[in-house]
């Protein structure tokens, strides 16, 4: 398992779930930490706004600690947005916006009808013809933080599923299945409530550009990413608590700083 595999795939569940439709307009904030080997490495900040039967929800990454100074700049912002129905979240639109040392790069996904996804790259993508997205890939396929909703919104169904996701030049399938349950008091997690659900994470590549090498990326997939999804608040939805992963390098540890509630309020 390689940090960049592992970290994306944590990452792609930090937007936390979906609030019920219809509840009182709320905001939350969570804060997250991802350590390699120990040595602090990245931020994750989300902010989730719910106001009734929709949803708009943004996440901010970059390095931070000594993998700041000694590695090339990293930031990243996704946002997604959409509203709910009888059937969980529906998602409008999905965006990230990566700079990575000094090129930056934007991604808009907007959803429409039979799971059709209309594009917008700046700048403009020109792949060649072996790392092209085909159009029966792309179709039904999610952002990453749209689809991390609509595991949250499922609570205690998150796991046994498959994700199809596209980040705009790589689609990929992410594999959830559940290992267990625990008590929230023998987890580790601060603040968590009642029982923990655990799964694991695969993820197996579709089409696109990739870095790694196909027999590279296959013996990968072989390492999961184990994920611990717990309750803070009243509701039924689960949010990321902890993360690991094994790499040839270390032990990647993703762990949640904190969960604060309020009220949505204008502005």
């Amino acid at each position: 398992m390689s940090f960049r595999r592992a970290f994306m795939a944590f990452a792609l569940f930090l937007a936390g779930p979906a609030a019920a439709i219809g509840q009182d307009a709320r905001q939350v904030e969570i804060g997250y930490e991802v350590t390699f080997a120990g040595i602090s490495g990245f931020r994750i900040d989300v902010t989730a706004r719910f106001n009734g039967a929709t949803y708009d929800v943004e996440t901010s990454t970059f390095k931070e600690g000594m993998l700041r100074a000694v590695t090339m700049n990293y930031q990243g912002r996704n946002r997604a947005w959409g509203g709910f129905s009888t059937r969980g979240a529906q998602p409008a639109s999905g965006s990230l916006s990566i700079v990575v040392g000094d090129k930056p790069r934007t991604w808009l996904a907007k959803y429409g009808a039979g799971g059709s996804v209309e594009e917008t790259h700046n700048p403009p993508w020109k792949p060649l013809p072996s790392q092209t997205i085909p159009d029966k890939d792309r179709v039904g396929s999610l952002d990453p933080l749209s689809a991390a909703l609509t595991v949250g919104f499922a609570g205690d169904n998150a796991c046994d599923r498959t994700l199809p996701v596209n980040d705009g030049k790589r689609r990929v399938n992410v594999m959830l299945h559940k290992l267990r349950m625990e008590p929230a008091a023998a987890s580790g997690i601060p603040g968590a409530q009642g029982d923990v659900l655990v799964c694991q994470i695969y993820t197996k590549r579709v089409s696109g550009e990739f870095d790694e090498a196909p027999k590279e990326a296959e013996a990968e997939r072989e390492r999961p990413i184990t994920i611990w999804l717990a309750r803070f608040d009243q509701s039924q939805m689960r949010y990321p608590g902890r993360m690991e992963a094994q790499t040839g390098f270390g032990t990647i540890r993703g762990k949640i700083l904190w969960f604060r509630e309020r009220p949505l309020t204008p502005g």
